[in-house]
């Protein structure tokens, strides 16, 4: 009677001591763990935060860039930059090459990403072809379009039988800018939704064959609802990536904004005014500007991815 009365009492005594041993493990775990994050954590600080929060102090400063003579003037920066003509048109030039890549991009990566799922012969070439230009250096491929695109010898007016002044006409000089990134950076989104297709059940197209689909049908019904989230991420990834459009846009124009300054990019006019005018106060300022911009769209994709998850349920 008593052996069997003392289970119940020391039952709960057992599971305070396992939760407790566990707790303990757990503590250990993340003590153990941390010296692993530590690393990573020291880097993070030290190239990401420290940077951060250095560039918000000199943009409430008037520093140069010898950085004598550095003094505080609060908020002058910003209204400066908010209502500097320069910057809102090369906000305007970034903007106008984000809505021109982007559903461009889009697109193309899709239909190639479907050509190269589907072919049947010489598939790893073409999967080949499509990335390869991706792996590319900014430089080497700004370079190699900038030759092509070149009035009296490059080969794209030589081809096509045109005398058409892509990189001196303002008409001209953005399509070309354009026109090069579509085919150095298609790759990366080529190869997402490529993996993306090959997840994609093969049972749900024998299924919609069965019940008599066409293949318009099925890309319609089948393809394009599984790869929504895919599009989602390619676009939001894109409009990042364009909207700090810079490496290609410097070279492709020899260094300078293009032709009547059609071609500076926010990135590039930040860096002239710190590095060209000295005004890394300004320059500062500028880019806390930016980097405001650029985490707005980042929230407001998560805003709007979250929005469609809670609504698919």
């Amino acid at each position: 009677m008593t052996a069997t009365s003392a289970q119940p009492i020391a039952a709960p005594a057992r599971a305070r001591t396992a939760t407790a041993g566990a707790t303990l493990r757990r503590g250990q775990g993340f003590q153990h763990g941390g010296w692993f994050v530590a690393p990573f954590l020291a880097l993070f600080a030290l190239f990401v935060i420290w940077p951060l929060l250095r560039g918000i102090y000199l943009s409430l400063t008037d520093a140069n860039i010898t950085g004598e003579g550095e003094s505080f003037v609060g908020l002058d920066n910003y209204r400066e930059a908010l209502k500097d003509p320069l910057m809102w048109d090369a906000l305007g030039h970034s903007a106008y090459f984000t809505l021109l890549v982007v559903p461009c991009i889009t697109v193309l990566a899709f239909l190639l990403a479907m050509l190269a799922h589907h072919i049947e012969r010489g598939k790893w070439l073409w999967r080949l072809c499509f990335f390869a230009p991706f792996l590319l250096p900014s430089t080497v491929a700004g370079n190699l379009w900038q030759w092509l695109f070149n009035p009296g010898t490059g080969m794209v007016n030589h081809v096509f039988g045109i005398e058409t002044p892509w990189l001196t006409d303002k008409a001209y000089a953005m399509l070309a800018l354009v026109i090069e990134t579509l085919w150095w950076t298609v790759g990366f989104s080529f190869l997402l939704y490529l993996a993306a297709l090959q997840s994609i059940p093969g049972h749900l197209y024998e299924a919609a064959k069965l019940d008599g689909a066409n293949a318009w049908h099925r890309m319609v019904h089948i393809t394009l609802p599984m790869l929504r989230n895919i599009t989602g991420l390619v676009i939001a990834l894109q409009i990042l990536a364009s909207l700090q459009v810079f490496d290609q846009a410097v070279v492709m124009m020899d260094f300078g904004p293009g032709p009547e300054e059609s071609t500076r990019t926010f990135v590039q006019f930040t860096l002239e005014e710190g590095f060209t005018s000295y005004r890394v106060g300004y320059a500062s300022a500028i880019s806390v500007i930016f980097f405001v911009i650029i985490a707005a769209v980042a929230l407001a994709r998560m805003w709007l991815l979250r929005n469609r998850e809670e609504a698919a349920r």
